[in-house]
């Protein structure tokens, strides 16, 4: 008994104080800034910590490793594809979603550089893999039934399954997510708008299949 007691007395004076919840976001802000500003390879707990204004101690708190930060930084970002399914309207059209998206690509200077480093170091980090993995098919599921509900309202063509749409969609949507930091002028107000409009426009309802001509001399 006495063990136990020593056991979560020790533990409970390495607790750091304050509002936990609170300080673990605050820490993945700061491992936001750190990641955006000094890539995968210059990320370290102490330059967090720096970041974060605190000791290196008190991140290895909540995140025991580099690793373990950067997994938790991985779910914190696909919190907020989540974030934006919640926040449209209930029953939301195709349109705002891709708005709304490319608006979050276009509008966080820090935030789409890291998911793009994240997803690069997916490639050789097999636990990092099966976040994205996890979180993106989760991501495309919410996408699908969007489009599948706009194929049945006659608003999207429906000569395509809509798993397939969505899978083209979120690719374009991460060519833009890619390119918007280094190419900020192809993304300004207007042209996303249009960007927006002509994504739209490719899915539209098409009219009767074309005759396809035959092979020549026929």
């Amino acid at each position: 008994m006495d063990g136990v007691d020593t056991e979560v007395t020790a533990t409970r004076r390495g607790r750091p104080p304050g509002d936990h919840p609170a300080r673990r976001a605050e820490l993945l802000r700061a491992a936001i800034s750190v990641l955006a500003r000094e890539s995968y390879a210059g990320t370290s707990l102490r330059r967090v910590a720096q970041r974060a204004g605190c000791t290196t101690g008190a991140v290895t708190y909540y995140f025991a490793s580099k690793k373990a930060l950067l997994l938790a930084l991985a779910e914190d970002c696909f919190d907020t594809y989540d974030a934006m399914l919640r926040d449209l309207s209930e029953g939301a059209d195709l349109r705002e979603l891709l708005g709304e998206w490319l608006a979050r690509t276009t509008g966080d200077p820090e935030f789409w550089p890291v998911m793009s480093q994240l997803l690069a170091q997916a490639r050789f980090e097999p636990d990092l893999a099966e976040v994205v993995e996890r979180r993106y098919a989760r991501f495309r599921t919410a996408y699908t039934a969007i489009i599948a509900a706009e194929q049945r309202r006659g608003a999207v063509r429906d000569d395509i399954p809509a798993e397939l749409l969505a899978d083209q969609l979120t690719s374009v949507a991460d060519g833009w997510m890619l390119m918007s930091p280094f190419e900020p002028e192809r993304f300004t107000p207007d042209r996303a708008e249009a960007l927006v409009d002509t994504a739209v426009a490719l899915i539209a309802p098409t009219g009767p299949p074309a005759t396809r001509p035959g092979p020549i001399g026929q």
